[in-house]
């Protein structure tokens, strides 16, 4: 299988690097961690008009009909500079809407997020939860012509300042059936919806959503009553592989800080880097590195795979190894690092925080641990 990119993916590449380092330096994210939104409507505008945010959408939908191989691309390079607009949200809740909603339900929601000028939430966790999307406490009621929803979700990405956001409800059965999960687009000004602006350890934002009774109608119902799991399970194995992702670009950036560090840095009067037990480290650091890239661009094909076997068992496979690997080099870069790497004011720190978060983004280690040995891929014809 041929695994170099293609000159349009070259060109991708290289039009979003130029981006992240001349428009969106590290320092932009210092200077929008105070900032109520976090994140910059203008900067956001510009991705949209690059077609970034669109680009693995089908065009059906007003999408550029890519695949997610393109927008992993993107998002790497995004995580190399921490870039804070929400396109890991935005993807997760487009996704969860293009799985359940109607095209035209689709290309109407869609159409303002994917120029730039709105954004999306995906609102699915909830307290009790633990990363299971069928655990859903949240109710939606008829009343009337529509439905009642009444409920809290919790440290949503995106969910302080999203425009529209998908919310999961049940409408039907209990805890943890896998049947009368329904999804929700819903307004933020809707009345009853109040909203808690919280930040990350990350430097980010999220909101912790409680609906009081917000009315929503026929038509914000995404899709068949009650069927909406499997569209809600696709969306955060699309976002899981979205972390992979970005998570690439932070790895690969710890280890060039820390191996330039290593070149410099003295000690005794030599450079650290000439020790030849630091240089074993660095290795290691590479080795981690590039386990998660293979794990990255496997799950990354697989997140259109028509096998749900498939694609579970691929992305929880490069999300272990993203908790594995990302903890290992993040730690190591701090340790070579020194007392400096553990301050705020190096930018260290700053990748190693959002490693950690990304590593708990839909699903942390045990989770998917738990699911890829559950797959029937890997225990085919165990003990036969």
């Amino acid at each position: 299988m041929d695994f170099d990119l293609s000159d349009e993916q070259k060109q991708l590449v290289e039009t979003v690097q130029s981006f992240v380092k001349k428009q969106s330096p590290l320092s932009r994210l210092r200077a929008l961690r105070e900032d109520p939104t976090g994140w910059s409507r203008d900067a956001w505008r510009q991705m949209g008009e690059l077609g970034w945010i669109s680009i693995s959408l089908p065009e059906s939908v007003g999408g550029l009909g890519g695949s997610f191989i393109d927008a992993a691309l993107i998002l790497e390079q995004l995580g190399t500079t921490l870039v804070p607009e929400p396109m890991i949200p935005t993807l997760t809740a487009a996704a969860a809407i293009v799985r359940a909603g109607t095209e035209e339900q689709a290309t109407r929601l869609l159409a303002p997020a994917l120029a730039g000028e709105g954004s999306l939430a995906l609102a699915a966790a909830e307290a009790q939860s633990r990363f299971d999307v069928a655990d859903v406490a949240t109710k939606a009621e008829r009343a009337g012509s529509g439905y009642r929803i009444t409920g809290e979700k919790v440290w949503v990405l995106n969910g302080h300042a999203a425009d529209t956001i998908v919310v999961s409800a049940r409408t039907a059965g209990g805890p943890r059936d896998r049947e009368g999960i329904s999804l929700f687009a819903v307004d933020r000004n809707a009345p009853g919806l109040e909203v808690q602006p919280v930040k990350t350890m990350d430097s980010h934002h999220a909101g912790l959503l409680r609906f009081k009774g917000v009315e929503v109608g026929e038509e914000q119902r995404l899709g068949a009553e009650g069927g909406a799991l499997a569209a809600l399970e696709y969306a955060a194995d699309l976002g899981a592989a979205a972390a992979c992702a970005e998570g690439l670009g932070v790895i690969n950036t710890a280890l060039q800080m820390t191996v330039e560090y290593l070149k410099t840095r003295e000690q005794f009067g030599v450079k650290i880097g000439s020790f030849q037990a630091l240089q074993h480290r660095a290795v290691d650091m590479f080795i981690e590195a590039e386990l998660c890239r293979s794990m990255m661009i496997l799950a990354a094909l697989k997140v259109a795979d028509a096998d749900e076997e498939e694609r579970k068992t691929a992305i929880s496979a490069a999300k272990v190894q993203l908790a594995w690997g990302g903890r290992q080099v993040t730690q190591q870069a701090i340790q070579l690092h020194g007392g400096v790497g553990v301050t705020d004011e190096h930018d260290i720190a700053l990748y190693f925080k959002r490693m950690h978060v990304l590593n708990a983004l839909f699903g942390d280690e045990d989770t998917h641990l738990t699911r890829y040995a559950r797959s029937p891929l890997f225990t085919a014809n165990v003990g036969a």
